[in-house]
């Protein structure tokens, strides 16, 4: 009697399980659809677009840009130091490899000189309100689409 009790016990949870988890399953699209994972942005054109990233620190402000050209792609870090009002620049060269929303960035020549330990980026393509959008998955900054910033 105990096991039988044991086993349509087990029946009943594994039932509702299935019924949670088409719930659950839908309730995560949504999300995902709502923050811009699900987006299907694979014929969308990032050739020749140029991407941009402000940082504001205490002592200095960064701004970054990722331009693409290409498979090829040029990544450039200025550094503006708030206390001399001086102005410093890195240009990387690199290529890129894209695989539907996502895509990475390979920056290995600093100036036309090999570097050691390459800039990598791996940024997600998304798009909201008609403005492109990348976002670097392992720190979230995002890189806006500079002809949807410089429009307003």
């Amino acid at each position: 009697m105990r096991k039988l009790f044991i086993g349509i016990s087990i029946f009943g949870a594994t039932l509702g399980l299935k019924a949670q988890y088409g719930t659950l399953n839908e309730i995560l699209t949504r999300l995902e659809e709502r923050k811009g994972i699900n987006q299907h942005l694979e014929n969308v054109n990032i050739d020749n677009k140029k991407f941009v990233f402000i940082k504001d620190a205490e002592d200095h402000t960064e701004r970054d840009f990722i331009v693409i050209t290409g498979n090829k792609v040029t990544y450039v870090e200025v550094f503006d130091d708030k206390a001399t009002g001086e102005s410093s620049s890195n240009v990387f060269t690199g290529d890129i490899v894209r695989k539907k929303n996502i895509v990475s960035l390979r920056a290995d020549m600093l100036e036309n000189k090999k570097v050691p330990i390459p800039v990598t980026k791996t940024l997600l393509l998304t798009k909201q309100d008609d403005i492109l959008y990348l976002i670097d998955i392992n720190t979230k900054d995002r890189w806006i689409d500079e002809a949807s910033y410089s429009k307003k």
